[in-house]
């Protein structure tokens, strides 16, 4: 007997749904769709990459540059409508450089596939320029030293007591006033130190020239070597190439060091630096010179390329890798085996964890701003520093502009944000971060969605963000997907965020839905098949081991307070006295009924007026505590609460409440009526109350 199936049930199960549309790439996710228009929007890019530190963070978003103009004083129309200028700007050409209108000392860069490398270069620029400092202050100490140890030696010397040299050590403005022949005759009677011995000489000599060519930071003019590559490859080979003139300095800076003090003996230290030479170089050795940046894309980290990268790695290399992914999900494969095109440099980032020695930060190029932090510990770190970006320009997606492609592959867990230092301490604990991600001690984020339904009914919902979501932003991926008519609809519907949590064999009972929006901004339900909800549900379950590695819903701490649990109700129960024989009693002396207990104390509402934020909601983005850190701060697990309302003004509640990632900051009603401007503050603190 052939059992009729439902079309909507086929497409699930096959994938085809013949004669009728699938959803098409004019759909995308229903809570991206406020956001598709960013020039209207105010959010972290464009960024200021600042020439000169000494004014500000090396970089920032320039909203948070606009903001303090604002409190500084500015008027806040002109300063945000050239604010809406220079975004525009940037987002048409990239960069706009200098930015001279908003009195930014810098450049302006916007989020597309170039930016990046362009921030790395930056960040990374700024920090060798602090290592170049600080090694031409150490060389040109010693070189001051080890001249001044040749001067004395030679004043010493019977050639530096003739009448010539004395000569010209006073110079030609007391040539008349001093009988120079006779001094020299003088002093040839003086008795003197013993001279530098012939070896001690040539080996203070030889070090001086060594430390005088260096080309590592050169200081006279001298054309410095290249640290920066396109290619793990030809970083490698460069730094082969180089690693003896390294020892050579590293040799020359050391043995200066012993010369300088007076320390050096031939017949500790020249064994000790042949052992030295057949050993090879430190990670202390390495420090003292430049680190390399090497920018390479995802999809050329193959073959001589990868070998040469998980060299680097291995070796912890003091390079700087930034592994580039533009095309996350790759072309779709709907068979066995399908590897979407990203997975590639996401597990290269995994791999790096478990060196135990590499800085890995992961990131996608909406997160660099919020990760600046450890972006800077990245390139400060004394070793191998693997970051790892999405840059969301894979051109896949429509008019989605790439920075809200890159901020939805970390919101569906495509992309997760992570870190590990291995600085930081001696455990995981220490080591390993998810800061950054949007609520993440859940699979996937939840948003409020208010949208109209076919009968014209205003509808609120709560809606994940999944991995099905963001491949709805990928037009390849439109097959996987059949819109659902607005009126008349065939099979039951789930939300798809719940249908990934149950894995369900046959023809299931609903099917996995989406919310998607047309270009009329019209709502539509969308059904996904089972090859997608299958990729979502691996998405998933990588995403759960990344959160039990930073301490969330960790299975072994769940288990041994489990055990413990049960250790304790089981000495409880030993320790509860015997309960009392039962013996008959007359009616009359019977116990009094029990009175019952009171209620529990109904939670008090909290007053409308009151400010406050759902803190077990926050991603720990650090966006309100910059604003004011008096107000708001962290708990003990890093999430913000606000613990002082009046220790600032309903403006920075305001702009806290607009700034948060995941909007779960409400400012209230003001304390203070005399707070100027508050009738605009008002407006705009309404879609937050």
């Amino acid at each position: 007997m052939q059992v009729e199936v439902h079309p909507d049930t086929a497409f699930f199960l096959t994938g085809r749904r013949a004669g009728k549309a699938s959803a098409g790439p004019v759909l995308c996710p229903a809570l991206l769709a406020a956001y598709r228009d960013l020039t209207k929007l105010r959010y972290d890019f464009p960024l200021v990459l600042r020439a000169n530190s000494k004014d500000g963070p090396l970089f920032e978003p320039l909203s948070a540059l606009t903001d303090r103009l604002i409190e500084g004083g500015a008027e806040r129309q002109q300063a945000l409508r050239v604010e809406r200028e220079l975004r525009a700007q940037a987002a048409a050409a990239g960069a706009v450089a200098p930015a001279a209108a908003a009195k930014i000392d810098g450049e302006l860069v916007d989020c597309d596939a170039a930016m990046p490398a362009r921030l790395l270069a930056h960040v990374w620029r700024a920090t060798q320029e602090g290592k170049a400092a600080a090694f031409r202050r150490t060389v040109e100490r010693l070189i001051v030293k080890l001249d001044d140890i040749l001067r004395a030696d030679r004043a010493r010397s019977a050639e530096g007591r003739s009448a010539a040299s004395l000569k010209a050590s006073f110079g030609d403005l007391h040539d008349q006033a001093f009988d120079f022949d006779s001094m020299s005759k003088f002093l040839g009677t003086v008795s003197v130190q013993t001279t530098l011995s012939d070896s001690r000489r040539g080996r203070i000599e030889s070090t001086l020239a060594a430390l005088r060519v260096q080309r590592f930071y050169p200081t006279d003019g001298a054309e410095a070597l290249a640290f920066r590559f396109e290619s793990c490859a030809a970083a490698l080979q460069a730094f082969r190439e180089r690693v003896p003139d390294v020892m050579r300095l590293a040799k020359a800076i050391t043995l200066a060091e012993l010369e300088v003090e007076g320390e050096f003996s031939s017949e500790r230290h020249d064994a000790l630096f042949e052992r030295l030479a057949a050993s090879g170089l430190d990670l202390r050795d390495l420090a003292l010179f430049p680190d390399y940046l090497v920018c390479v894309r995802e999809a050329h980290a193959r073959g001589a390329e990868l070998d040469a990268l998980l060299e680097i790695l291995a070796g912890g290399l003091p390079m700087k890798i930034l592994l580039q992914t533009d095309d996350l999900l790759g072309e779709p494969l709907a068979h066995a085996g399908h590897v979407p095109a990203g997975a590639h440099g996401r597990q290269l980032a995994h791999m790096a964890l478990g060196l135990n020695s590499v800085y890995v930060l992961q990131a996608s190029a909406a997160q660099l701003a919020v990760q600046r932090e450890r972006l800077l510990q990245a390139m400060h770190y004394p070793g191998a520093s693997l970051i790892s970006v999405f840059s969301g320009a894979g051109g896949h997606a429509g008019d989605l502009p790439p920075y809200l492609v890159a901020a939805a592959a970390t919101e569906s867990r495509a992309f997760p944000s992570f870190s590990y230092d291995p600085a930081a301490g001696a455990d995981w604990a220490s080591r390993f971060s998810l800061a950054g991600n949007p609520q993440p001690e859940r699979d996937w984020p939840l948003h409020a969605l208010a949208y109209e339904d076919a009968e014209h009914q205003r509808v609120q919902a709560q809606v994940a963000f999944t991995l099905m979501d963001f491949a709805a932003c990928d037009a390849r991926y439109a097959e996987h997907f059949a819109a659902v008519p607005r009126a008349g609809r065939g099979a039951a519907l789930a939300p798809a965020a719940e249908c990934v949590q149950r894995e369900t064999k046959g023809v299931p009972d609903k099917l996995p839905s989406l919310f998607l929006v047309d270009g009329g901004d019209l709502v539509h339900h969308a059904i996904v098949d089972d090859w997608l909800l299958r990729e979502a549900r691996r998405c998933a379950e990588a995403w759960r081991s990344l959160q039990e590695l930073g301490g969330i819903r960790n299975s072994h701490a769940e288990r041994l307070l489990a055990r413990e649990r049960q250790n304790w109700e089981g000495e409880r129960a030993a320790a509860a006295p015997a309960p009392a024989a039962v013996t008959a009693a007359p009616a009359a002396a019977a116990a009094p009924a029990a009175t019952p207990a009171a209620p529990a104390e109904a939670e008090k509402e909290r007053p409308a007026d009151e400010p406050y934020i759902e803190t077990p909601r926050c991603s720990s983005c650090d966006e309100c505590i910059q604003i004011n850190n008096k107000m708001f701060a962290y708990d003990a697990n890093k999430q913000a609460r606000i613990v002082d309302a009046s220790a600032g003004t309903y403006r920075q509640l305001v702009e806290a409440a607009e700034s948060c990632q995941v909007a779960i900051i409400h400012p209230g009603k003001p304390r203070n009526p005399d707070e100027s401007g508050l009738e605009d503050l008002l407006k705009r603190a309404e879609s937050f109350l």
